[in-house]
């Protein structure tokens, strides 16, 4: 973990939301950085464990350039650090989602305040209409490819994942992306390369990926609402005899504009031996698979049509053997301490109902003057 000045950042044994007044101290600590992210091809970042330091750290020390694309961009700290970056002379651009299809634009403050700071930003490519790819190239040699946003509570709140890779194709092929959307210009990706992308074969990428899996695939994604990627998931479990594990957010959590199909995905799984789980004490927001114990696909990407089919999105495979270790051995933790869900109508029903409850429990505390619960 590194070294902290007047704030707190998460150990994996804390849950909350980092301290948005806090100040990493990096000129001590970018020696650590450059030990954590540059020794290696591969390095992995988890939240809530790694807390927001490990991405700052990597912000505040970037000599050269910065190429961000973003989903959600509102954490005060990361954009006080990427307007200090700019005004210490690092080439700065910055891609931001322009709204959800819900219609919250998200992204506004931290457009306006760019702007102002004179930060060459612009919205994402409109070719998309959703850009749901998170990203960071770091001078042209260092890539993050994340399931997080840079907004507070996916520092201390959710379970989420990043990779940073220093391998110099798999950089270029980032960078090439970021560059097309810049320019509003196609992207064609490599015939053959660890990443995914969408729009693209990232659907049948997912499927082949599923489909490799001999012995086991242990899985973190919020819902499974893709029907020809749940059909692979059936005919792992089905005709190979690979033993699922998966993990789902509680229905509660789900949409309303598509809780039918979410449940219905989650109940085709239960109903052909896939017990889904809700986890513990944390938010699931990880979009991960893993394949024996010895494969890896993390990405940006639901199990929901919309992200195969419409919007931009990006994923990576990898299999370094330490970094699969620790991803082993968080799921099987999490894992441990989740719960089976009640997918019945009335199990349903119940979590819907108790999580109202705590809602209103929390407004309540919050009115008569307490600190309201995220």
């Amino acid at each position: 973990m590194l070294k902290t000045v007047n704030c707190r950042v998460q150990k994996s044994s804390e849950r909350g939301v980092h301290d948005p007044g806090c100040l990493i101290d990096t000129e001590s600590e970018s020696a650590q950085i450059k030990a954590m992210f540059q020794d290696a091809v591969h390095s992995l970042i988890v939240q809530p464990d790694d807390g927001i330091a490990p991405i700052l750290g990597t912000v505040e020390t970037a000599k050269h350039s910065l190429d961000i694309k973003m989903f959600q961009f509102t954490d005060p700290v990361l954009i006080e650090a990427v307007i200090a970056a700019h005004k210490r002379g690092v080439k700065v651009r910055v891609m931001l989602n322009p709204s959800r299809f819900t219609g919250e634009h998200d992204n506004d403050e931290a457009f306006e305040l760019f702007k102002n700071a004179m930060v060459n930003v612009k919205e994402t490519n409109p070719k998309y209409p959703i850009t749901h790819e998170k990203s960071m190239v770091v001078d042209g040699k260092q890539a993050f490819i994340m399931s997080l946003n840079w907004a507070p509570k996916y520092f201390g709140l959710t379970r989420d994942y990043g990779l940073v890779t220093n391998d110099p194709e798999e950089v270029a092929e980032v960078a090439g992306c970021f560059e097309a959307d810049w320019n509003r210009e196609d992207f064609v990706p490599p015939a053959v390369s660890n990443l995914i992308w969408s729009v693209g074969r990232s659907r049948q990428e997912v499927i082949n990926f599923i489909d490799g899996a001999e012995k086991s695939l242990y899985i973190q994604h919020e819902k499974y609402v893709d029907t020809p990627v749940i059909e692979a998931l059936v005919r792992a479990k089905m005709k190979r005899d690979v033993k699922v594990h998966a993990t789902a957010l509680p229905v509660h959590s789900l949409r309303d504009f598509y809780i039918l199909e979410g449940v219905a995905g989650l109940r085709l799984l239960e109903d052909l031996g896939i017990n889904v789980h809700k986890l513990h004490g944390i938010h699931l927001h990880a979009k991960l698979i893993l394949a024996d114990k010895h494969r890896a696909l993390l990405s940006s990407f639901n199990i929901y049509p919309k992200c195969f089919n419409e919007r931009r999105e990006l994923g990576i495979r990898f299999s370094d053997p330490d970094l699969i270790k620790r991803l082993v051995k968080i799921f099987e933790s999490d894992w441990e301490t989740s719960k089976r869900m009640d997918l019945t109508d009335a199990g349903i029903q119940a979590d819907r109902e108790k999580h109202a409850a705590k809602v209103l429990a929390e407004q309540k505390e919050g009115n008569a003057g307490g600190s309201p619960k995220s």
